[in-house]
C-alpha cells in the first residue's frame, strides 16, 4: 500500500489542477465550457478516492476535515454524472476547496 502521505500529494495535485482550470473564470462561463466542468469533475473524482485511501488513525487525528463527505462527493460524481449540479460544483471549488487545500498542506509539512 502506498504511504498516505502520496494520497495527500494527489489531493494537492488535483486541488492545483482545479485553480488553474477556474482561474478568473465566472460560473456563466463555466457553463458553457464542458472540457473545464469534465476536469473539475475529474479531479474532484480523484480528491475522493484518495481520501479513501487515508488511513482510519489519520482520519481520527483530523476530523475537522470532512472526510466521509469527500469520499461520497466522489460517489455521487462517479455515478450520477448527468445529475451534476453546476452551482454545487461552483460553491465547491470555491469555499470548500481553499479551506482543504489549506488543510492538506499543513498535513504534508507534518
Amino acid at each position: 500500500m502506498r504511504d498516505y502521505k502520496l494520497y495527500l500529494d494527489d489531493i494537492r495535485a488535483a486541488i492545483k489542477k482545479i485553480e488553474k482550470y477556474t482561474k478568473g473564470l465566472s460560473l456563466e462561463r463555466l457553463r458553457k465550457e464542458d472540457l473545464i466542468i469534465d476536469g473539475i469533475v475529474r479531479n474532484l473524482e480523484v480528491i475522493g478516492e484518495a481520501t479513501k485511501n487515508i488511513p482510519p488513525q489519520i482520519k481520527v487525528k483530523y476530523p475537522d476535515i470532512e472526510w466521509k463527505k469527500i469520499a461520497g462527493l466522489r460517489d455521487i460524481l462517479a455515478h450520477e454524472y448527468f445529475g451534476i449540479d453546476l452551482e454545487v460544483i461552483w460553491d465547491i471549488v470555491n469555499n470548500k476547496l481553499p479551506v482543504l487545500k489549506k488543510k492538506i498542506f499543513y498535513l504534508l509539512r507534518k
